[in-house]
């Protein structure tokens, strides 16, 4: 008993002293940096126009791809579940591509396919459209890389609740949509929640694929993170600063995330 008891104590022991090195203390010394001038120092390096354009323009991205995502998700994780069969097994191995394939390809292959030279690219220049290199494109490498997370935490729910209710609807006379509204989405609803804020967190944070089809031009196609990695790479104390000051910033909005992943987290276990 107490070799067992010892053993689960370093066990966490060790999960604490882990986690510590690894993510509390980087933070931790993120906002050391940023505060070191003083906060007035790190407030005027936020809300500098480019910073507050960059916000702006990561929450919009989000506000725009979320949506989309959860929409797109909630479909695709009913034919999942519901149309078993060699079409919904492909569409399956397709949603976990973002997962396994590097953001930087995924900007790579939205350049090869919406570029200038890039398949579809020449049609839309031609009439005034700019995919890459401007707004369209980030969000387009945004909605990719946060597409699979609705999918995932809807489709175990959906398996589990089964379609008993379902059906009996159908039997009792309800439509497709009103079986959808008042019985499948009350059901779903905490999974919906969950996959919505990691999708959010998703977007908010991506760098790597929005980081290639990006100009990185201050105030027109610089998020969050794209201008931490700006200012990261000059020069100079000053730019420094800056650049833990909108790491702050995502740090903040990353512990707001898990705020509600932490209230959602119970709501999820909730039976339907």
């Amino acid at each position: 008993m107490r070799t067992s008891r010892t053993g689960r104590l370093s066990l966490r022991a060790v999960a604490l002293v882990y986690l510590l090195l690894l993510l509390l203390l980087p933070v931790a010394i993120v906002f050391i940096k940023t505060f070191e001038h003083g906060f007035g120092v790190a407030w005027s390096w936020m809300t500098t126009p480019a910073a507050i354009s960059a916000l702006w323009l990561s929450l919009l991205l989000a506000v725009i791809a979320v949506p989309l995502n959860t929409v797109f998700g909630i479909v695709c994780a009913l034919v999942l579940v519901r149309r078993r069969g060699r079409a919904a097994a492909v569409l399956g191995a397709i949603i976990d591509l973002p997962f396994l394939v590097s953001p930087v390809i995924v900007g790579l292959a939205l350049t090869l396919v919406y570029g200038i030279h890039g398949w579809f690219g020449t049609w839309f220049a031609d009439r005034g459209i700019q995919i890459i290199f401007a707004p369209a494109g980030m969000l387009l490498a945004t909605i990719f890389v946060s597409l699979p997370f609705v999918v995932r935490e809807v489709a175990p729910v959906l398996a589990e609740i089964g379609d008993e209710q379902e059906q009996a609807a159908a039997t009792l006379g309800a439509s497709a949509w009103q079986t959808f509204w008042r019985i499948t989405l009350p059901s779903i609803r905490w999974g919906v929640a969950y996959g919505v804020v990691l999708s959010t967190a998703r977007a908010l944070g991506e760098i790597g694929a929005v980081l290639v089809v990006s100009s990185l031009v201050a105030g027109q196609t610089l998020t969050l993170p794209l201008l931490v990695y700006q200012r990261d790479a000059q020069i100079g104390a000053g730019s420094i600063t800056g650049a833990y000051a909108a790491a702050t910033e995502l740090a903040v909005i990353s512990i707001v995330v898990l705020v509600a992943m932490t209230l959602l987290a119970p709501g999820r276990r909730e039976p339907a």
